[in-house]
């Protein structure tokens, strides 16, 4: 069975965190990525066929020649000296700085310390449950997600300016969005290039995007990290992709004739606001940059400030017609003196095509907000604006970090393509109003864009005088043009510029939900959906083992967003992320298994085996989804529900019986307790416990039947015993009959599972689970549109019920309540 995804994230960092031990992160990552990178290699290429493959496996120096070393008192210098070093001397790209030291005894401890830590994570990675054996299908980066996923999180752990080395999957998807690279304008000869490379993931977002093998190369200052970015090269399948160690300011590595290489498509996440990028540089006594490239012309940087010392840099990098896009802090926007020569240098140039204003909070080692400056040489004369997107409030919440949505990464995208004006969003800024003197040149996006919503203004007049203003009503015209006449139905001419509702407020949602209007719309949109079903039903069907899963996710996702554009009062997006969000949890594992192994295959169950647990004691791993006996089952791709739904319903409405049956003889149990206890109770003799706790057990029951006997003086109590007793043997002989049924439907389900033909699976997959879950949660989005408007509506109502006039009399009413009692007691006052 193919490894699921999440499984293989979630198992790998518990593992690893918990095996970690005092080491800190940043170092004991080094070794969790290299046995995920070694596991992979060994697993692809040691027994291949290629004559070149793209990375050779000499013999002896395999993962499973590591796992052979387990136990070995000098297993680290025999991974250094068997595996390591001649996996480096087979390969001309990889470096013996690539890899960690597996016999440093300040980190991983000496003897049997050493031998223990290293032996248990080697296991981690040799477990059943990581077998990849079967992930060989087309386009199955399962290893590289995992080690970006790992990647991801010790950047979080990493703590302040330790977790550059990873740009956030989200923020690298869009710089390969926006830069322009498709398979239309990509051929092998492309070039592509990050100077602060870090682990490589932006420059492979950029190569997903062109779709082709195109060429790659990134220069990295940290040594270890060079050496993460060629494993993460091979580990996407990039393996020609060229990564040199280096610092890219003081000792740029691509060069031709001593100048600098010049790209297609430049992308960076430089060091935020680099200290000490000048160490190295020269300045001559006009404060001018000595430097042999000429990236400093417009000026010289600050010297503690280095954004742009890298925005000069990449700048020229880009040939004639390069395209590139950098992150940067927002400071590089707005800063005076020197950055404020160079920012005026840049708009001037045409160069600037767009700025991009993030959320704060989404990168390693800072919580600052950043943005993506967007550059393009082609046509830069022809320019006469800047397009900027302030995109800072669409984010989710994940732990302590922020993290766009997949709806915030395509409108940002689209948006962008588009170069359109959106309101509260996005503008084409004009030269002239950025070189105008109340601006001059400072590109602040708070300055051109206002992202405020607007404010919820109280009417005193109506505080006053009574009555919701009209103004108020007419700004919820988007649901009125849906549903013109529910406008009458909710709200009547009060006076002048004012309205009164019609209906109690706590009916409200009750008469939108009821609306024919509405209802028109709901039905509309559910239309929408159904075409949208039919068309991904079909989608789904064709796909295949050995189909690429995230085509297939892009393919009926975007029929989806393209699908819901047109629907009023919904927001297209937000329908987009409930299919993403379904994606991420359930449908990504199911297509990933899919294309490993077919659906006939995906579909049959697995038995759960007990292992042994951080107890010592055996457990079980997982629950499992249906029992045979004490045998534990469960199947990755259509859980036991989802067959008994289809194939067994009037076995499971005979369950269902019985356990409507079980819950009323449980109630009558509970009721004669209730009744019998108390000290003069009936059943008080047997009651054991206090509270919600009181039960009577068994035995406790029978002794006292024996005890009393026939004896008349307990007549009454031997009736309520015994009618206890009728109902418990009832509730027993019942579950008896329940687990009688349950078993012989499991056995039913399990002989099922074996007779489903591929269209039987396909219909389960699809249909049952896969758009019946889309479609529960689209249809949600649509009650929302009622929800919307009737809160506004009760708030509104809520806000000016009260009048004044009617507050001052209800005061006075109370007022002369309290005299009027004052009075009777005999209080006086003046």
């Amino acid at each position: 069975m193919a490894v699921k995804k999440s499984d293989l994230y979630s198992s790998l960092w518990a593992s690893c965190n918990e095996l970690r031990g005092g080491m800190d992160s940043t170092q004991y990552k080094d070794y969790v990525l290299f046995m995920l990178f070694i596991k992979y290699v060994s697993d692809k290429y040691a027994n291949s066929d290629d004559m070149e493959p793209p990375i050779v496996i000499p013999e002896g120096a395999s993962f499973d020649d590591m796992v052979a070393l387990t136990g070995n008192p000098e297993i680290g210098d025999l991974i250094n000296t068997q595996v390591i070093q001649p996996l480096v001397d087979a390969n001309e790209r990889l470096a013996r700085t690539d890899f960690p030291d597996f016999n440093d005894p300040n980190k991983l401890g000496d003897g049997s310390e050493k031998e223990k830590r290293i032996s248990n994570l080697i296991a981690i990675f040799n477990s059943p449950d990581l077998d990849f054996a079967q992930n060989r299908a087309d386009h199955d980066d399962i290893l590289g997600d995992a080690y970006e996923y790992l990647m991801r999180h010790f950047a979080t752990e990493s703590g302040k300016s330790k977790g550059q080395f990873y740009t956030p999957s989200e923020v690298s998807r869009i710089i390969a969005k926006v830069i322009g690279i498709s398979p239309r304008n990509s051929v092998a000869g492309t070039t592509a290039y990050d100077p602060t490379c870090g682990s490589g993931s932006l420059l492979l977002k950029v190569a997903a995007e062109a779709g082709k093998r195109i060429t790659l190369e990134g220069q990295e200052k940290d040594v270890t990290t060079a050496g993460l970015a060629r494993m993460n090269m091979i580990l996407h399948d990039f393996p020609t992709a060229n990564i040199l160690p280096g610092n890219t300011l003081t000792a740029p590595k691509f060069l031709e004739n001593e100048r600098l290489r010049t790209y297609d498509y430049v992308v960076a996440n430089p060091p935020f606001s680099d200290k000490s990028w000048s160490n190295g540089f020269s300045y001559d006594e006009e404060g001018a940059v000595a430097d042999i490239h000429n990236r400093f012309a417009w000026g010289a940087p600050p010297k503690k400030q280095g954004d742009y010392a890298y925005l000069l840099h990449i700048i020229r990098s880009m040939n004639s017609t390069g395209k590139a896009v950098c992150v940067l802090p927002h400071g590089v926007l707005f800063r005076g003196n020197a950055e404020a020569t160079l920012r005026e240098a840049l708009v001037r140039s045409g160069y600037l095509k767009g700025i991009i204003g993030l959320p704060a909070n989404l990168f390693y080692g800072t919580g600052i907000p950043a943005c993506l400056v967007v550059l393009d040489k082609e046509n830069a004369t022809a320019r006469r604006g800047i397009f900027m997107i302030d995109a800072a409030k669409g984010f989710r919440k994940d732990g302590a970090k922020n993290r766009l949505r997949e709806q915030d990464i395509h409108r940002i995208v689209d948006t962008f393509r588009k170069g359109a004006d959106l309101q509260r969003y996005a503008r084409m800024v004009p030269f002239d109003e950025i070189m105008d003197e109340r601006n001059a040149f400072n590109l602040n996006l708070a300055r051109y864009i206002d992202t405020s919503e607007p404010e919820d203004i109280h009417d005193i007049d109506a505080h006053l005088n009574g009555g919701i203003p009209v103004r108020d009503v007419d700004a919820l015209q988007p649901w009125w043009e849906v549903m013109p006449r529910l406008r009458g139905e909710l709200f009547g001419d009060l006076r002048p510029g004012f309205l009164g509702m019609t209906l109690p407020a706590e009916q409200v949602k009750d008469a939108i939900s009821a609306d024919t209007e509405f209802k028109r719309f709901a039905t509309s949109a559910g239309e929408v959906f159904t075409a949208w079903r039919e068309r991904t039903d079909a989608t789904c069907r064709r796909f295949a083992a050995g189909d690429n899963p995230k085509e297939l996710i892009e393919t009926i996702s975007e029929d989806l967003l393209d699908a819901f554009r047109a629907v009023p009062m919904l927001n297209h997006y937000d329908v987009y992320q409930h299919l993403m969000d379904y994606w991420a949890e359930t449908l990504q594992d199911d297509a990933y298994l899919i294309a490993a192994v077919g659906w006939v295959d995906g579909v049959q169950p697995r038995e759960i085996v007990k292992r042994k647990g951080k107890s010592g004691k055996m457990e079980w791993p997982e629950p499992g989804d249906y029992m045979l006996g004490k045998r534990r089952f469960t199947s990755d791709l259509v859980p036991a529900r989802l067959m008994v739904d289809r194939y067994f319903e009037a076995e499971q409405a005979a369950i269902d019986e019985l356990d409507g049956r079980i819950a009323e003889l449980e109630q009558d149990l509970a009721d004669q307790i209730e009744e019998g206890s108390g000290e003069d109770g009936l059943l008080s003799e047997v009651i054991e416990g206090e509270g919600d706790k009181q039960k009577i057990v068994a035995k406790a029951l029978k002794d006292r039947l024996k005890e009393i006997g026939e004896d008349l003086d307990f007549a009454d109590e031997r009736a309520a015993l015994e009618a206890y007793k009728k109902v418990i043997d009832a509730l027993a002989k019942t579950k008896k009959q329940r687990k009688a049924a349950q078993d012989k439907l499991w056995q039913l389900v399990h002989k099922r599972y074996a007779a489903l033909s591929e269209d039987d699976v396909k219909t389960l997959v699809v249909a049952d689970k896969w758009l019946a879950v889309v479609e529960e949660r689209v249809a949600g989005e649509v009650q929302q549109v009622a929800q919307k408007l009737a809160a506004r509506v009760c708030t509104l109502a809520e806000r000016y019920a009260s009048p004044l006039p009617q507050l001052e009399r209800e005061v006075d009413t109370l007022s002369s309540r309290v005299a009027g009692h004052l009075k009777a007691m005999g209080a006086t006052w003046k």
